[in-house]
C-alpha cells in the first residue's frame, strides 16, 4: 500500500469474481469493512437499475465497503464524494483535470463522454444502514460499443482512447482511496455543504438546459443546482422542480 493509503482501510485485490459489490455483500454478511475490494476481471458487473457493466481486463472494477454514519439519506451522499474522488484521482493521473466533469446524479465524464459509473447499495436493518458498498467502474482501457446503450444516453469512452494513457487500475486505486477519505472526513466534520460546493464546481451543463426522466415522468428544464441532499433542482414551465431520483439526458 502506498504511504498516503487511508489508515484503518483494507485492500482487497482478487485476479476475478462475479461483481465487486457482490463480494462487498458476502463480506459485509461477515463483518467486514471498512475494506476496497478490486478485481481484475468481473463476470457479472452490474450498473444502475440492474444494467449490465462490461467489465474487460484492465478497466477498473473496485467496491468500498464501509460503515457510515447516519440513515439511508446520509449514505446516499456516498455517490457525491466517491464522483468528487474519483475525479480528483483521474484528473491528477492524467494531468488532465479539466477534461473531466460530473454528471447527476453519479457519472465521470472525460470529453463529454461518460468514462465511469458509480452505484451504491445498502445493507442494514430498522431504517438504518450498517454497511453501505459503493461500486466504482471506470473504462480505462475499453468502452462499450455506443451502439450498445440506450438511444439519447451519454457516449461512453475510455481513458485510453481519449487521453493516449494506460492507467493501471492499482494506480487508480491507490490514488482514488485518499481522496474519498478525505472527502469522507468533510462530511463528518463540516456536513453535505462544502461537499456540494466541491460537486457543483465540476457539474455539467449547470445553467443549461436538460431532460430528466424518472420510471413515470420526464421533465425538461433549466439544471438550477441541487440542493442540500443532493436532489436535481430544475427550473421548468412548471415551476421549480426537485427530483430526488432520474436520469438526466442532454
Amino acid at each position: 500500500m502506498s504511504a498516503d493509503w487511508p489508515a484503518g482501510v483494507g485492500r482487497v485485490v482478487l485476479a476475478e469474481t462475479d461483481s465487486t459489490i457482490a463480494e462487498a455483500a458476502r463480506r459485509a454478511a461477515a463483518g467486514s469493512g471498512p475494506v476496497w475490494i478490486l478485481a481484475g476481471f468481473q463476470t457479472a458487473g452490474r450498473g444502475r437499475r440492474g444494467r449490465p457493466w462490461v467489465s474487460p481486463p484492465g478497466n477498473f472494477h473496485a467496491t468500498l465497503l464501509m460503515r457510515p454514519s447516519g440513515g439511508p439519506a446520509q449514505a446516499a451522499l456516498r455517490s457525491f464524494i466517491a464522483a468528487l474522488a474519483l475525479h480528483e484521482a483521474l484528473g491528477r493521473l492524467t494531468g488532465l483535470p479539466s477534461a473531466f466533469a460530473l454528471k447527476w446524479p453519479n457519472d465521470v465524464l472525460l470529453n463529454g463522454g461518460k468514462v465511469s459509473g458509480i452505484l451504491l447499495e445498502s445493507l442494514g436493518s430498522q431504517g438504518g444502514v450498517d454497511h453501505l458498498a459503493v461500486g466504482i467502474g471506470v473504462n480505462l482501457i475499453a468502452a462499450p460499443d455506443p451502439a450498445e446503450v440506450e438511444p439519447g444516453a451519454t457516449p461512453p469512452v475510455s481513458v485510453l482512447a481519449e487521453t493516449g494513457l494506460r492507467l493501471a487500475p492499482e494506480a487508480l486505486l491507490g490514488a482514488l482511496a485518499p481522496a474519498f477519505a478525505a472527502h469522507e472526513a468533510t462530511l463528518a466534520a463540516q456536513g453535505f455543504a462544502p461537499i456540494r460546493a466541491a460537486w457543483l464546481a465540476q457539474a455539467t451543463r449547470l445553467g443549461e438546459t436538460v431532460t430528466a426522466r424518472t420510471g413515470t415522468a420526464t421533465r425538461t428544464g433549466i439544471f438550477e443546482t441541487i440542493d442540500e441532499s443532493g436532489a436535481l433542482v430544475l427550473r421548468t414551465p412548471r415551476g421549480r422542480e426537485t427530483l430526488p431520483a432520474a436520469d438526466l439526458y442532454f
